[in-house]
This record gives C-alpha cells, structure tokens and sequence, in this order.
C-alpha cells in the first residue's frame, strides 16, 4: 500500500496558512511550486520518527526560495510565551505559510489560538470550531489550554 502524501492529510486553515505533518525533503521542495512562502516547524530536536532535524530542514527550506521558522514545543513546554512568541513571528511571515508538527495536532492548536484570538472567539468556540474542521483533540491538557489561553486573549 502506498504511504499517503503530506499533502493530503493538511488543512487549510485560510487564506495564509495551511498545517499538517512534517514534509519529507521532496515535499519541501514542492512547497514553493504550491505557492507557500513560508514554513513553521513546531517540532522539537531531537523528537521521534523525525525525518529531518530542525537545522536540516531549514537548509531545505531555504534552498527551495522559503522562509524558514523554528518554535519548538512539545505538548509538555506549550505556554502562554510559545503562543505568543509564535503569533508575533506570524506578524512578519510571508504568507501563505505551511505550519507542522509531527502529525499537525500541535501546529493546528497554535494556529487556531491565533485565529481565535484574532476573531474574538471563545475558547469553546474554538475547541467547536477546531473539531467542524476535523482536528481530533485528543488530550484533556491541550483542550484545556487552548480553551484559557483564547479566554484569556480574546478580550485584549
């Protein structure tokens, strides 16, 4: 059986950025003829069944014409100073932006906080919001923070 593409298991949260796993060397390479600008790796160095290193991905990335950006989290250092510190680099980014993770569950919760916040969203609105368009929170903790983090920037 042929393993599935990257590119069919992303989602494309709007116009500016789309998330899902991280892309092979041959992806990275697709990723300029697909139109992106920009990629934001969310994986830590050194974490499992990682094809690529931060530092290796980066060379691709730069070597295919896109800007390249490293915010590692881990479910277990996501805070407020994550998203945060990722939400100010999105100001700068050339859009539109390809976000990973491992699988896109981390990249998909950064981007919906952001989105949220930028909506005035409620934090279960955005949990609502983040499982019509098929993201699978499957940790209490992650749910948890998402729902305080979107309560808590919502109204600033």
């Amino acid at each position: 059986m042929p393993q599935q593409s990257t590119s069919d298991q992303r989602m494309k949260i709007n116009e500016n950025i789309t998330v899902g796993p991280q892309p092979s060397e041959t992806e990275i390479a697709e990723l300029f003829g697909e139109g992106f600008k920009s990629v934001i790796n969310f994986r830590t160095d050194g974490e499992s069944e990682q094809p690529l290193s931060p530092e290796q991905e980066r060379r691709h990335v730069e070597a295919a014409g896109l800007i390249y950006s490293h915010i590692p989290v881990s479910m277990d250092s996501m805070d407020q100073s994550k998203v945060d510190d990722f939400r100010e680099q999105l100001k700068s980014l050339p859009t539109p932006i390809f976000a990973h993770c491992k699988s896109g569950k981390r990249a998909g919760a950064m981007v919906m906080m952001d989105v949220a916040v930028k909506q005035g969203m409620s934090g279960e609105q955005t949990i609502r919001k983040a499982e019509e368009m098929g993201f699978e929170c499957d940790s209490p903790e992650l749910e948890q923070f998402v729902k305080s983090y979107v309560d808590e920037h919502s109204n600033s």
